[in-house]
């Protein structure tokens, strides 16, 4: 049945409930409802949140957003992390029906006396209400005496009964009636990381790696040695040190640089290849040391408040243990041999793929015993390889799991893949999904994407913006310089609340392997050791400008929320606006924030333009002015609803604007 009143098209909702919508412990989510009633009495809706105790917040009165579609809406904050569940209640309201009648009538002198006679009666009983505090039952009480005051005017009667004293009780505790609620839905509420984050990923082997020229050897990086970076990453304000596998690498097929079949004998093959003589999944490449090593590592990375993210990528080198021991766990083709990865036009024949079909009950079992093996040695989020290409239902029973005894670990999607996958791994539990970012590089691109990413499927995916990959690199960055290196981490930084960096980024790392989108020398099939001190030192280290950029992430909580984003037009085509704001209500900080984004889209050239704020987005009347602050130069201009700016792609490529009231 619908009910009395009718409350449809709740959300958030995934999948009519199918999935928990989701958000982080002090995120503002926005609860909307269509709710109407019939005929023209006023009716109103509240949201009522329950806690994962199963304990009522109070009715959260919502606002009329939409008259015409009859669209309301009111945020509610989970304060802690687990399953709550809200519901909508629609009610007839019938104060707001009397006094929207009572204003006309008595102003025109109809049925006035019976009029101010139904107010008092509605107020007795609304200040008969239980739980009512003392001094809005008294504000009620003298309104009823002033309704009943015949030795006064008319007006001034109506007066007493819709004053700002029994507004101010009423709103606190409404006269409800035939409240309908809608159906229960859940809302997963987890820790902030899940949603606001800054990676920072690197090889281990190549920090420390060094070359001897005389003998024409490589000495690797280990782990102690990699430990070594960790304190230049939280220097520069990242709040996870993500490193790709450190298990030990198969030598069958094992590849040479840029994924060639003739390798060196001091090339150190691919980690992706997983599995060796000593060990698979669970083990550590002996190169890189040994769990004290690894452990030795993670307790660095805490002491300098920064996470550690492991590669999970489940495919195995020929060498792998399991290949031997499970050979129904990988595809047999039809001379016998086993199917290696491919990728057309590349081509991985130092990797089988697992086949979850033959004994899915025990793949599952052993990549949840790898995965919690290393929760249990410090691991706290995990990136996932090429998700795409397993069955989804084992990513919903495997991440259930594990957060089942470990809320805190978070899964990273890393699938560049078709929309319905990319979405589905989101809603079935991954915490945070890599995105098309890399290939949005125009505005209309970007503002298309962006409107899509912050509007309803912001309930169960976050995304992660990448500029580059050890994968991934777009020609818009092989061509663009340093200039685009600077806009795209900007971009990347301000758009969403979490973004990663791979490393070699501060040092502009922009060529490219011939007519691919990759860099050359690609360093999954080698040693990249950098000179990261000589880039500092002469001013070429991209690495204050991040360090920059994150500071500003850290200090403006609007810029940690994906739903707040608003595209502003610009004359400029190759320029780029928006803003992103949180009223104090909405802000974890109890203060109101908002900061503006222009950004030059043309890494080659000068943008000059006329910028049309949209001022209500900002808080603002289309009148007013405020105080911009340019977080990133430290200028400041007087700003109104039309704004000139010029942005010299190499010198000032974007304003980051605080803004300030006057």
């Amino acid at each position: 049945m619908i009910g009395r009143i009718p409350v449809m098209s709740v959300t958030p909702s995934v999948d009519c409930g199918r999935w928990p919508a989701r958000a982080v412990v002090g995120e503002a989510v926005p609860v909307r409802a269509t709710v109407f009633r019939e005929g023209h009495d006023a009716v109103a809706a509240s949201v009522v949140l329950v806690d994962p105790d199963g304990v009522e917040q109070p009715p959260r009165r919502m606002a009329l957003l939409e008259a015409g579609l009859d669209l309301w809406g009111a945020d509610v904050v989970p304060d802690r992390e687990g399953d709550w569940t809200f519901r909508v209640e629609g009610w007839s309201d019938p104060y707001a029906t009397w006094e929207h009648d009572a204003v006309i009538k008595v102003a025109a002198d109809v049925d006035t006396e019976l009029m101010l006679t139904e107010g008092a009666l509605l107020l007795e009983r609304a200040a008969a209400t239980k739980g009512r505090p003392p001094a809005h039952v008294q504000a009620l009480r003298d309104a009823v005496t002033g309704l009943r005051d015949t030795t006064r005017p008319a007006q001034a009667r109506l007066a007493a009964g819709t004053s700002p004293a029994v507004h101010a009780a009423l709103s606190a505790a409404p006269v409800r009636e035939m409240v309908t609620a809608s159906a229960d839905h859940v809302i997963r509420v987890q820790r902030e990381r899940a949603l606001v984050g800054a990676w920072y990923e690197f090889f281990p082997r190549s920090e420390g790696a060094t070359y001897d020229p005389a003998t024409e050897s490589w000495t690797t990086g280990t782990l102690r040695t990699a430990a070594g970076r960790l304190q230049a990453i939280a220097d520069m304000g990242f709040d996870v040190a993500y490193v790709t596998p450190v298990h030990p690498i198969g030598t069958t097929n094992r590849k040479g640089r840029n994924n060639t079949l003739d390798p060196r004998p001091e090339d150190p093959g691919s980690p992706y290849a997983i599995g060796s003589p000593d060990g698979g999944h669970d083990a550590i490449e002996p190169s890189l040391g040994t769990f004290e090593d690894w452990d030795a590592f993670v307790a660095e990375a805490r002491r300098l408040g920064l996470e550690v993210a492991l590669d999970l990528a489940l495919q195995c080198s020929p060498d792998h243990p399991w290949v031997t021991e499970h050979p129904e766990w990988f595809t047999t083709r039809a001379d016998g041999s086993i199917a290696y990865a491919e990728n057309p036009p590349k081509k991985y024949q130092d990797i089988y793929p697992l086949n979850f079909d033959n004994d899915p009950e025990g793949i599952y079992a052993a990549v949840l015993r790898v995965v919690l093996k290393w929760v249990d040695h410090g691991v706290t989020l995990f990136r996932v390889d090429n998700p795409h290409t397993k069955p989804v239902e084992f990513w919903e029973w495997l991440i259930a799991k594990v957060n089942a005894e470990h809320p805190e670990v978070i899964f990273l999607a890393e699938a560049f893949t078709r929309p319905a996958m990319m979405h589905t791994l989101a809603k079935v539990g991954f915490h945070q999904s890599y995105t098309y970012f890399a290939w949005r590089n125009t505005k209309e691109e970007l503002t298309e994407y962006l409107t899509e990413l912050s509007g309803e499927s912001a309930d169960y995916m976050r995304p992660s913006f990448w500029p580059t990959t050890h994968d991934i690199l777009t020609p818009y960055m092989q061509y663009g310089g340093r200039p685009a290196f600077r806009l795209r981490a900007a971009l990347a930084a301000t758009m969403v609340p979490t973004y990663g960096i791979y490393s070699g980024y501060e040092l502009v790392e922009n060529v490219a392997r011939p007519g691919v989108e990759e860099q050359i020398d690609n360093e999954k099939y080698e040693f990249k050791p950098r000179d990261w001190d000589a880039a500092l030192a002469d001013g070429s280290s991209l690495a204050p400008w991040l360090t920059r950029l994150n500071e500003i992430r850290r200090n403006h909580p609007a810029l940690q929320r994906l739903r707040n984003i608003t595209f502003h037009p610009v004359d400029d085509d190759a320029t780029i606006c928006f803003s992103k704001r949180l009223t104090a209500a909405q802000s974890p900080t109890g203060r109101e924030d908002t900061v503006i984004v222009i950004a030059n889209l043309d890494p080659h050239g000068v943008r000059e333009t006329m910028v049309h704020l949209d001022m209500p987005a900002l808080g603002l009347g289309y009148d007013d002015g405020f105080v911009a602050h340019d977080l990133v130069t430290g200028q400041t201009w007087h700003w109104g609803e039309h704004v000139y700016v010029r942005l010299d792609p190499h010198t000032e490529p974007v304003h980051i604007v605080h803004v300030r009231g006057v």
